[in-house]
């Protein structure tokens, strides 16, 4: 199993990190991270990630899933435009999935004009030229999976990561016990 995550500047530290360690280190997935021309990029928090490659090579018959993590470029005229690479990723039917800020980017490929999803807010991806998708988007905490199309808001990393693995054919009712331990402090008494 071979995952891409693309992080970008400013991305979301908390938003893709349960994922990703969990990937590697429980379920011995092979991540690699993408950045926008393959350059170093710091998180929200100070963190500096030196990736594996740039996202213009990402190319979904070496790869099972893409991940975007969110983060402060979503919403700026710097974001990448990574319209093509998604739809080649969904067109061949691997596993497609942002968190936050990123799911921007999903809506400007198109590819949310016809599958459920969630994101920060309705609004938000109103905003995005040529989306459509008003009708399926879902106004809910938890993220939002749609065949092999995965979708959260920020504030949902845990479920994220879990309906990724999921979408990945890697979810178990292990897995989701392991994973709900890490949302068990937001479980309302």
């Amino acid at each position: 199993m071979r995952v891409a995550i693309v992080l970008t500047e400013g991305f979301a530290d908390w938003e893709c990190a349960l994922l990703m360690a969990t990937a590697r280190a429980e379920l011995g997935v092979d991540l690699l991270v993408a950045s926008p021309g393959g350059t170093v990029v710091t998180s929200m928090g100070g963190l500096h990630i030196t990736p594996h490659l740039p996202t213009k090579t990402l190319a979904p018959a070496e790869f099972d899933g893409l991940v975007l993590c969110g983060g402060t470029i979503w919403e700026t005229a710097a974001a990448p435009d990574l319209s093509h690479t998604i739809r080649a990723f969904h067109t061949a039917e691997r596993v497609v999935a942002a968190i936050c800020g990123a799911t921007l980017a999903l809506a400007a490929s198109g590819i949310l004009n016809g599958a459920d999803h969630t994101g920060n807010s309705a609004g938000s991806l109103a905003a995005v030229p040529d989306y459509q998708g008003q009708s399926h988007y879902r106004d809910q905490p938890r993220a939002v999976r749609s065949g092999r199309l995965v979708t959260a808001a920020g504030t949902a990393p845990v479920s994220f990561a879990a309906e990724v693995f999921h979408a990945l054919g890697l979810g178990s009712e292990a897995l989701d016990a392991y994973l709900a331990l890490y949302a068990e402090e937001h479980r309302l008494t």
